[in-house]
Order: structure tokens, then sequence, then C-alpha cells
């Protein structure tokens, strides 16, 4: 049973609090971003990615645009030791790509990470510990000033042996568990971090401060964060860094908000990969920039090449609802939605409007590499008139009646709802075709010779196919089409008014087609449509007609 009373507070807030942050409305410019796939993703993977597959993910990072890649902990594994080295040695780094390492404040992991190190142009070398209470209490058993040690001596080595490296190294230190360390003793640890390397504009340090657990709703976050942003020294030359898991769910958020309240980087993984709930989504923290007009720095046109990398190497899965990469996270099913859309699509073209504010859809999929028929209008037994009308336009070029859609749209919801199924374009399209287009029983139109009177009518004969025998009837109208239809009428008995017709041109050319539209009303009252496709367009029309006639109950 469930024992609510086991839990509390695991947090603390900072000892003054400034929101003065939330009064800011959106991020407006991006962040410095990290990819920690190689390394926080990595680890939380049942079957770690290969050196092959880890290089593979590692360029494509570098053609999405990031310029920080977090490549591992060499100190950890050989796998790990050698993926750097083999970054190194196959000059797999461009100049304007820096790689980040991570390493324990710990003298033995420190100097074999600097091992690996060696011949790197543009290195981040990350250094933390655990500082919050339960670590100290449980895990370490040690002091407050005990703790703060471990930072300042792993700060001093970081810096003696860049010194004797003769190289340039950038540093970063995590607090590690900052969301259950006291916010006034993190800036203690962090400013003594700090004073060691006494950082210049030129050699920036990086404070990170992780949601190593998420222990809070996100503005408690971001208000520990406003506090350590506003209270740091040498704050000019701090990259303030974030790095939220997603325990509680809320690690864009988290992000967001704490970039609103000071912070200036992010550590994250594509798609929120990462131990336990996973980390900060960073494809969903640009995008949402992206969806607001800010460039994010990031290039996600071309997210199905994207998944199937990251699904393929990581043997993992990208939820079908995963904001703006899921396979459905455009999708339409409901038929109100589907005909919103529809018309929003349709207004945006005739009014030539250059901002994207098509009704349901946050941004363009065209954006992201997603196509309107394949992956917007979807159709099963909740989709409407609007959305198979939608469909069947776009991706065959048949502009229905108004009136015809709806029949047609009760015609493919009863098909999907028998099937239970989502329906696929050629599969609405077969539909039609199969119930509407040229219907030949149980009459069908063999030939016609209708000629132009005198007195404008026309007058000839209506060759005809009833139940398979073959009749020819004498007939006359205004028109080729009313001389046809009053054959129909007087050959099979059948009585209709209210006649609808529309038509147009399939295809562009000397062999190109026409589809016709009829709809009559019977004497029942009821409306029935059909369709006609010929490369002669009163022909077209007088096959609707009988394909209409042939739909009649």
């Amino acid at each position: 049973m469930m024992n609510v009373n086991k839990y509390t507070k695991g947090y603390f807030m900072p000892p003054t609090v400034d929101m003065s942050w939330t009064q800011k409305e959106y991020v407006d410019k991006a962040p410095t971003w990290c990819s920690v796939d190689l390394r926080d993703g990595n680890q939380s993977l049942i079957i770690p990615m290969s050196l092959e597959e880890k290089i593979e993910f590692y360029k494509r990072l570098v053609e999405i645009g990031f310029k920080e890649i977090e490549v591992g902990f060499p100190a950890a594994s050989e796998t790990e030791f050698e993926f750097l080295r083999t970054l190194v040695e196959q000059d797999l780094i461009p100049d304007d790509v820096t790689v980040q390492v991570l390493t324990q404040a710990r003298e033995h992991i420190i100097k074999r990470t600097f091992e690996a190190l060696k011949g790197v142009k543009n290195a981040i070398v990350h250094v933390y510990n655990s500082t919050s209470v339960a670590q100290r209490q449980q895990v370490f058993r040690k002091s407050k000033e005990e703790i703060k040690q471990i930072a300042i001596d792993g700060a001093k080595l970081l810096k003696d042996l860049t010194k004797q490296a003769g190289a340039n190294y950038r540093f970063e230190y995590s607090p590690e568990s900052f969301t259950g360390t006291e916010p006034e003793f993190a800036l203690e640890v962090c400013n003594a971090v700090l004073d060691v390397w006494q950082p210049t504009s030129d050699r920036k340090a990086i404070i990170n401060l992780p949601a190593t657990v998420q222990m809070s709703m996100p503005h408690v976050y971001a208000s520990q964060i406003a506090y350590i942003s506003q209270n740091l020294k040498y704050r000019e030359n701090v990259v303030l860094s974030l790095h939220p898991h997603n325990d509680r769910g809320t690690g864009v958020a988290d992000s967001e908000m704490g970039l609103l309240a000071g912070a200036d980087r992010i550590e994250g993984t594509l798609f929120g990969n990462g131990e336990r709930t996973g980390n900060a989504d960073i494809i969903t923290i640009a995008m949402n920039m992206f969806a607001l007009g800010v460039d994010p720095k990031l290039d996600f046109s071309n997210m199905p090449e994207i998944i199937e990398m990251y699904e393929r190497v990581t043997r993992m899965h990208v939820y079908e609802r995963q904001p703006y990469a899921g396979k459905l996270v455009f999708a339409a099913f409901s038929g109100s939605h589907q005909d919103a859309i529809a018309k929003g699509m349709k207004w945006r073209e005739e009014n030539d409007e250059p901002h994207w504010t098509v009704p349901y859809l946050l941004i363009d999929p065209q954006d992201v590499g997603r196509q309107y028929d394949a992956d917007v209008i979807r159709i099963n037994s909740q989709s409407g008139k609007g959305g198979v009308a939608y469909v069947m336009e776009q991706k065959y070029g048949l502009n229905m009646p108004k009136k015809m859609r709806e029949d047609f749209g009760y015609c493919v919801k009863g098909v999907s709802d028998h099937k239970h199924k989502e329906l696929m374009p050629e599969e609405i399209y077969q539909i039609f075709q199969d119930n509407y287009v040229n219907v030949e029983e149980p009459y069908k139109l063999i030939d016609f010779v209708l000629n132009k009177q005198a007195d404008g009518t026309f007058k000839g004969n209506v060759h005809l196919m009833k139940h398979g025998h073959e009749v020819v009837v004498e007939t006359q109208g205004n028109g080729r089409f009313d001389a046809a239809s009053n054959a129909i009428q007087k050959e099979f008995g059948i009585k209709y008014d209210n006649l609808i017709y529309s038509e147009h041109a399939m295809e562009i050319g000397a062999t190109s087609r026409a589809m016709a539209y009829v709809g009559i009303t019977a004497e029942n009252g009821k409306t029935y449509w059909g369709a006609g496709m010929d490369t002669d367009i009163i022909t077209a029309s007088i096959k609707a007609l009988i394909s209409a006639v042939n739909r009649m109950d």
C-alpha cells in the first residue's frame, strides 16, 4: 500500500528568492548546447554503443551543429578511453568543436583523463563531486568542509595538469546532486573552485548545476539557479550551465525556466535519453524556441534521418508522441481537427501568409522533414469529410463538391470502422474508385451521338447497357448532358431532380483526363453521388451521372 507519510521535501529554497526572472516571456536567444548523448546517454543503454556506433552518432551531432560534445568518461573503461583516442587519431574533431570529458574529483581518475586528452586542441575537462545532504551523510560521511576540499583539490589538479600539458583546456565544475544541496553551500563550493581557476574573459569557466535527481517544481529549481547566478564570483567570466534530469517529467521546463533565471548553457541529450527517466530533451527545448521564431542554432530539418540513426545505434525507440519527432505528433485523426487544418492550409496558400498560423499545428511539419499527405491528415473511423477530401486533393488532385465530400467521408469511415484500422491514401483512393467512379452496374454507357439542332437543342441516340442487354434510346435535350439524362430517366423509369454537377481536369497535356462529379436527388429525398473519368469531358459527365444512378437504392 502506498504510504505518503514516508516522503518529504528533499530540496532547499535559497536564502533569498528573486522571482524577477518570471517577468521574461520566453527564451530569446540560443544557449550554448552541449550534447551528453555519448556519455550520459550511452551509459543508460541496455547495450552501450560500439566504437563504430559512437563515431557515427558523434558525426551526426557535429552535422546538427553542436559545438560542445561530451565524448565520455575516459577513465571509466578502455572503450571510453579508446573512443576519445580514435577521435584524435582520425582527426575527427573540427576546429570549431570542443570535446568534453568527465572525471570525478579523484587524483588517479583525473590523471588518466589527461592521458586520453593528448593531442586534443579544444577540450573542456568536467570535474565533479557530490555535495548534497544525503550524499554527505550516507555515502561519503564527510563534513561540509571536507566535501568542499575535495572540490578544491580537484580544481587545483586540473589547473596543474593543464599547465604541465601546455594546453589551454577549459574547466567545468559540477556540485553533483545540486538539487539536494543547500543553495548557499553549493554557492560556497562553486566560488571556492572559481577562486582556484581565476577565470578570465578569454578563458571562461563553466559552473554546471545539475538536477541529478529532480526534487522540486521547475520554478523552485529556477529560483535556485537565479540565486547562484546572482551571487557567483567572476560572474562575467563564468558560463552558468544546467544539466536537468527528468525524474518528475519536467526536464524541459526546468531547462527553459533555468535559462530565464540566468543560465547560459544546457547539457542534455537527443530525445531526452538518459538514466532512469532520462535527461533534458535538447530537441524539444530547441524546437520550442524555433516555434517562437528564435533560432536555436541547431539543425533538425532532417528529423526522420536523425531518428533512424538514433534508433539503430542506441536500440532505443522514439515514442510516437515525442514532441516534434514522434511519428504521430503532426497526425490529425479527428474530423474537426482535419477540417480546420485543411482550411488553414488553403487560407495560407490564398493569402500568401508569411507566418505559420495553421490551426492545431505548432510548426510546419516540413521544417523537420515531414510531409503533409503522409504525416498530417491520417484517416480512420474518427476522421471527417475535411480530412478525407484533403488527402484526395493533395495526393490525387480530386476536388469533390462540398456535399459529395460528406457522402464520401461517411463511406470511408464505414470501411475504416469495419476493418478497425487506419486507411492509407492509396486505400482511400481505391475506395473512391470502387464506389463512385465509372460505376457500370446495372447500367453502363456504351456510346452516344447527339447533334446540335437549329433551335440550339441536341438530339440523337444514347447507346446503353441495362442488366447485360444493350439498348439504344432516342433522346433530346438542352445540351448533350441534358439529353443523356433524359434518355436514362425515360428508358429506366427513374426520376430525380436537383442535379448538381462539377468537373475539373486531372492532368495537363494532350491525353489529359477529366473528372466529373454528379449528384442527383431521388424521389425519396436522398442525394446520390457519382463520378466519371474520361478523356472527354461530356463522356466523363454522363458516366458520372450513370454512376450516381447506379448508386441509388
